[in-house]
């Protein structure tokens, strides 16, 4: 079975499974009030990545990634726009759906909205005032940190040591029984959205929404909670103190990501060093951002570059070139000693740049094959390294999956150059660059994939 870091017990632990064969996973999302940046194209791929794993080892993966599709941020975008909550909502769930879909991740089982689960948010916040752990404030709901136990743990700090802020997003309440205390539900300010509750119209806390999702549809005790080490405090870690508050078993393993710094510095709309996944896109194959994560260690910083982007991308046109000039059948023999090395790998801790190592190992000695005229010895070689990156959430390209209409245009285009008439080659390229395909000449003749 996977073993995996854990951040509440600092240690690589096996992933135990609450179900035979069955892994329970939830996925902090996004909130959506802006385009996806790289930051979050890390946080979706590695856990892709992780799933794809997963399912390859015959699990039965159920994998719940939320909306947080109402919060402070989305009424200050709306605020500033000069718009509605709903229609900032609208336009940047759009936008991080594309830019999955951009990055071929799959989908989520389950995609819950916290405006869904409002009700059910108002019900635990009864239970936690019904039990001593939450009070009324004029301004809101707060839980009362002091009697949570162990409160800190994923922090791996005293309650003492996390009192600056309270938790919370912004920095409000000036009736707090303690400084770590957080919202669990605030009041309606003039202009804001609001939903009923038994102590006064409000909206729930950030925190408040993802517990009752995560417990809604995994139930307590589930497998695996994950994020970015942004969200181990307080998001985390407050979610947590409200199961504990009502003596529910939570995530039973915790699993966090790196950051991803740009020129040395770590990605922050703070400081403007942002890059969104539409931009990576437009210059870059959406694959080479998916290899340059798998080449990092998910725990490790990562560094994103103009040359680690141009890298990667040369390094996914040589797994194109491969594939094609491999023309491995699909039942040709695996070999079985490489692929238990590329388990092994990932079991360990999600080791993806030994796993890339291996299957880029395999590459090249599939290509010296080929050129030894050893063909069974290439077959095999490719048929590993093939299976190895369709784990590792990798399309490759044999061009069999391009549309007609598409192949028929980049046909004309051979034409117009053959002709000498490249203003009506560039014009064809213009049209399968709208149509999202790119072209690329090569010895071999044109080679079309998607962008």
């Amino acid at each position: 079975m996977i073993r995996l870091y854990n951040t509440a017990t600092r240690e690589v632990a096996p992933l135990q499974l609450r179900d035979e064969n069955k892994v329970s996973i939830y996925v902090c999302g996004p909130t959506v009030y802006g385009p996806p940046h790289l930051g979050h194209g890390r946080h979706v791929l590695v856990y892709d990545v992780l799933r794809r794993f997963l399912i390859s080892q015959g699990l039965d993966v159920t994998f719940v990634s939320n909306i947080t599709d109402i919060d402070d941020n989305i009424i200050n975008k709306a605020a500033a726009d000069n718009t509605s909550w709903t229609d900032v909502v609208k336009e940047y769930e759009q936008a991080w759906w594309d830019g999955l879909d951009k990055l071929h991740v799959m989908r989520p089982d389950h995609i819950p909205h916290a405006t869904d689960y409002v009700d059910e948010m108002v019900d635990l916040i009864a239970e936690l005032i019904a039990v001593d752990k939450a009070y009324l404030a004029s301004d809101g709901i707060y839980i009362a940190t002091e009697n949570v136990a162990d409160y800190g743990l994923l922090a791996n700090q005293s309650l003492e040591n996390l009192v600056e802020g309270g938790g919370d997003r912004e920095v409000v309440g000036t009736e707090k029984k303690h400084a770590a205390d957080f919202a669990l539900w605030k009041f309606t300010k003039p202009g804001e959205p609001s939903w009923p509750s038994p102590w006064g119209d409000g909206r729930p806390g950030w925190h408040t929404e993802c517990v009752v999702m995560s417990l809604d549809l995994l139930g307590e005790g589930f497998d695996l909670h994950t994020g970015g080490l942004d969200l181990m405090f307080p998001h985390h870690e407050n979610e947590r103190a409200q199961a504990v508050a009502l003596g529910k078993q939570f995530a039973q393993h915790w699993m966090h990501h790196g950051f991803v710094e740009l020129s040395g510095e770590k990605m922050s709309k703070s400081i403007g060093n942002v890059m969104n996944v539409t931009e990576l896109v437009e210059r870059y194959d959406p694959r080479a951002y998916r290899l340059l994560i798998l080449q990092s260690h998910y725990r490790s910083p990562m560094e994103v570059t103009e040359t680690t982007l141009q890298n990667a991308d040369a390094a996914v046109k040589r797994l194109d070139a491969f594939v094609r000039r491999s023309d491995c059948d699909q039942n040709s023999e695996i070999d079985a000693d490489v692929m238990e090395a590329f388990v092994a790998a990932m079991n360990d801790d999600l080791d993806t740049p030994k796993a890339v190592d291996l299957l880029f190992t395999q590459i090249r000695q599939a290509n010296q094959a080929v050129d030894d005229g050893v063909l069974a010895q290439a077959q095999r070689c490719a048929a590993t390294a093939i299976q190895m990156a369709e784990i590792l959430g990798f399309e490759l390209g044999r061009n069999d999956d391009v549309p007609a209409e598409i192949k028929e245009l980049a046909e004309q285009r051979i034409q117009a150059r053959a002709n000498k008439d490249f203003e009506q080659a560039d014009m064809l390229r213009d049209k399968l660059t709208e149509a999202g395909w790119r072209v690329e000449d090569s010895a071999d003749g044109p080679v079309i994939s998607r962008l």
